[in-house]
């Protein structure tokens, strides 16, 4: 009896095994990712075709593409009308901007969608507390609506005090909606939601973790944090809502985030994005007029936003990122939590040093994902050869998502520089063509760099036998961290 069950455990195993490797070369992903996939299905039984059919099977990424089809025909009906306002003064361009930059911003119309516009203006924060009271301060001053999209929202005194302020506008007669992702809500209690439901906020999650609905996909993550205030100020970047994002958590402190807020027609692109957003959750569509005001030219910064997922039929952060540094000129500078490139990223960084442009990579030593730490210095041999600069932060958490090139234009939002923000995440960037946005962008890393430990060759050719497996192990789990 036991052989008998031991045969027929084996036999399903090699059954479940061979369709998974089927679903594998059918899905044409990256090859490492696809070994990796095939080794977990050949390696553990029965548990490696589960893991690949929550986490890797291309039906979910087919099921978005579906449900964004069913609604995309009442999407385009405030999407074009934000297009067409933002284009109502001339707001398209390309004179403001040089050959390059022109180019860049081709290349993210034609992936995305949405051009740039030239008449925001754009503020910069790297201090927890003073984007909270920014934040605080445009939603006190709603008038019409306050929207908020965010992957994580503690219950702690900061996650209550911007609830009680959003019950607050709710029972002043501003409409008020909250959209969160479930999976980086799931300790957020029914409780804590419920008083906002009953003050008029409207709450949904994205994706909710429900087996048994078609929409089932736990891996594929709304990562977006976005605040859109009367369809004229919007905020986005890397800072969620929470104590432990102001530094009050000893381990991790102190935290460093990167948010902007922008005024112009870039905030109705914003206002597109969460409507889009909320229809996806919600199937509620938000395509009245007073949700898309008459664009009010705030300043002169021209500003794309780009918002890139799974739902895309291409890996358009990737792209993008790689036209960056292939446009650059003179220098690069990134700061990223998670740093875990593509090939082509690598190759991109390493070419645009042999082309003489100087290339400053800080990231930090303490982290909450400590897979990605030791995969990201995997890399560190590779790019310091290649003549990157490499710097560690060892003060605090750098989680700010942060790029500039050339001191002219830089990248800030919500994305990492790793698999799962190319492939898996939803995710929000804006690119900034403003030379005094770049500087002060510049100025925040290069103070990272000073604050942290520059990175020798010493340290990541000759490292101990245990760290070089540790980092090895991760860098065999890259494509699929």
């Amino acid at each position: 009896m036991a052989m008998n069950g031991w045969t027929w455990f084996l036999g399903a195993h090699v059954a479940l095994a061979c369709i998974g490797v089927v679903g594998v070369l059918r899905g044409r992903k990256e090859p490492m990712a696809m070994l990796a996939w095939v080794m977990g299905l050949s390696a553990i039984p029965l548990l490696g075709f589960c893991f690949y059919a929550v986490f890797g099977a291309d039906r979910v990424v087919r099921r978005v593409h579906r449900k964004r089809r069913r609604i995309v025909h009442r999407i385009q009906r405030f999407s074009r009308r934000a297009e067409l306002q933002a284009d109502a003064a001339g707001k398209l361009l390309h004179a403001g901007l040089s050959d390059n930059l022109a180019g860049v911003e081709q290349i993210g119309r034609r992936l995305v969608g949405m051009p740039a516009t030239n008449d925001n203006q754009v503020e910069v924060y790297n201090d927890a507390n003073a984007i909270y009271s920014a934040m605080e301060e445009s939603i006190r001053g709603a008038k019409k609506h306050v929207h908020l999209e965010y992957y994580i929202w503690q219950d702690d005194a900061t996650g209550r005090h911007f609830r009680d302020l959003l019950i607050e506008k709710a029972r002043e007669g501003v409409e008020c909606r909250l959209l969160l992702d479930a999976v980086g809500c799931f300790r957020l209690s029914k409780r804590f939601t419920k008083r906002m439901v009953d003050a008029g906020v409207e709450v949904a999650f994205f994706m909710p973790l429900y087996p048994l609905r078609r929409r089932w996909a736990p891996h594929l993550r709304n990562h977006r944090k976005v605040v859109v205030v009367d369809g004229c100020t919007g905020f986005l970047g890397s800072q969620n809502v929470g104590d432990e994002y102001r530094g009050r958590l000893k381990r991790l402190s102190p935290w460093h985030d990167s948010q902007m807020r922008v005024r112009g027609s870039a905030a109705l692109f914003l206002q597109q994005i969460f409507a889009e957003d909320w229809l996806f959750a919600t199937r509620n569509a938000l395509h009245d007029d007073r949700f898309f005001p008459a664009p009010v030219g705030q300043g002169t910064s021209i500003v794309q936003i780009l918002p890139t997922g799974p739902d895309q039929g291409i890996d358009a952060l990737e792209h993008l990122l790689f036209a960056a540094l292939e446009a650059a000129q003179e220098t690069i500078h990134i700061a990223t939590p998670y740093f875990v490139p593509s090939h082509a990223i690598r190759m991109a960084l390493i070419h645009a040093r042999f082309r003489g442009v100087k290339v400053k990579l800080v990231l930090p030593t303490r982290t909450d994902a400590k897979i990605a730490l030791w995969a990201g210095r995997s890399y560190y041999a590779e790019l310091l050869e290649g003549g990157v600069e490499v710097y560690e932060l060892d003060r605090g958490m750098l989680h700010s998502k942060i790029a500039t090139v050339d001191n002219r234009w830089g990248m800030l939002g919500s994305a990492n520089m790793d698999m799962r923000s190319f492939r898996l995440n939803f995710e929000i960037t804006a690119l900034i063509y403003d030379e005094g946005v770049a500087a002060a962008l510049v100025k925040d890393i290069e103070e990272h760099c000073a604050n942290g430990r520059r990175v020798d060759h010493k340290s990541v050719l000759h490292p101990p036998i245990r760290k070089q497996l540790i980092e090895g192990a991760a860098r065999l789990c890259a494509p699929l961290i």
